[in-house]
């Protein structure tokens, strides 16, 4: 997704839908299929990036002296960052194509949406570089960052892209002399290229992204949306329950209990600390367990079975369900 190419068949590729009630019943391997890739789930994270979005793309349509305001989405690892940040630029790309009429030839084509995967280690000219890349920019190993940087905001101008999404920004270090280059570049292009940027990172609060001068102007320009583990409860509500719900609903086995995922929802929590990220990779697994093993339905003794990535499995201490268990 970090090339024009890529980026277009990933939005336009329908991302996976549960089966209707009236669908023939699809095949094992049908299914597997769809619970590796499995459905997106709405988060209040994803419904308050998709809002500010859209707000400050309004916002910064018409500004010219001064980089438009931007967003960074922030959270710990496993918490639906870049999942988030996909989503939404997916919704801004199709809803530019539905309301832009075709170009008349292949070299007019709109690219509304450029995606940048932040390297690690990335000095200027190497994110100058990712850039241009994205969008196959010709450059050479002769050139300097300048005139990649010149030639990257042109040809973003030039092809009216009007979001840019940044993911792994907490790899910036602007304490190091790398780093800073790395922030004034970024700082450069938010002020030459007309279109609103988005960035996403771990705990970027806690990184040196927002210290020194840099970093107060990029405080003073970026609005912050937290993405963290969601909650057992909320006041009345219970958002963590309604996405096992939601997830739940998705599912495709034969033999499965509706009802049964959120029965566990405090299990589920403790096992997952309410990340997303770990909740949806859990269900994925037992899923496709469920279908290897014939039994086609997930019980705590099968998600019990399953272990998840090392953050989540050591982020608590927790009790284990005996394997001799009769399934619940």
């Amino acid at each position: 997704m970090t090339t024009w190419q890529g980026w277009q068949e990933f939005v336009h590729t329908p991302p996976p839908v549960p089966p209707a009630p009236d669908d023939p019943p699809r095949s094992a391997e049908e299914r597997l299929a769809y619970h590796s890739a499995f459905v997106t789930v709405r988060t209040p994270a994803i419904d308050t990036l998709a809002t500010s979005v859209r707000t400050l793309m309004v916002l910064g349509r018409h500004q010219q002296t001064t980089a438009r305001p931007s967003l960074i989405v922030t959270g710990p690892a496993a918490a639906g960052k870049t999942t988030a940040l996909l989503h939404v630029g997916r919704t801004c790309h199709l809803a530019h194509t539905r309301t832009t009429p075709p170009p008349r030839r292949s070299s007019d084509a709109q690219v509304p949406v450029a995606y940048v995967l932040l390297p690690p280690g990335a000095t200027a000219k190497t994110l100058a570089a990712e850039f241009a890349r994205y969008l196959s920019i010709p450059i050479s190993s002769r050139m300097t960052q300048t005139q990649i940087t010149e030639s990257v905001c042109h040809t973003y101008n030039q092809t009216g892209v009007r979001l840019v999404l940044i993911d792994e920004i907490h790899r910036v270090n602007p304490r190091t002399t790398t780093g800073a280059e790395t922030a004034d570049l970024i700082k450069d292009l938010t002020e030459r290229i007309a279109a609103t940027f988005v960035y996403a990172g771990i705990d970027v609060t806690q990184t040196p992204l927002f210290a020194g001068v840099r970093g107060a102007q990029l405080a003073g320009r970026a609005s912050l949306i937290e993405c963290g583990p969601l909650p057992a409860r909320l006041g009345s509500k219970h958002p963590f329950t309604d996405v096992i719900t939601d997830l739940e609903n998705a599912l495709d086995l034969e033999r499965h209990r509706p009802g049964t995922l959120p029965r566990h929802a405090a299990y589920l929590h403790q096992r997952t600390a309410g990340r997303i990220g770990s909740l949806t990779r859990l269900i994925r697994q037992a899923a496709i367990t469920a279908i290897h093993d014939g039994t086609e339905r997930i019980t705590k003794t099968t998600l019990d079975a399953i272990r998840l990535d090392h953050h989540a499995e050591t982020h608590q201490p927790k009790t284990r369900t005996p394997t001799h268990r009769s399934p619940r």
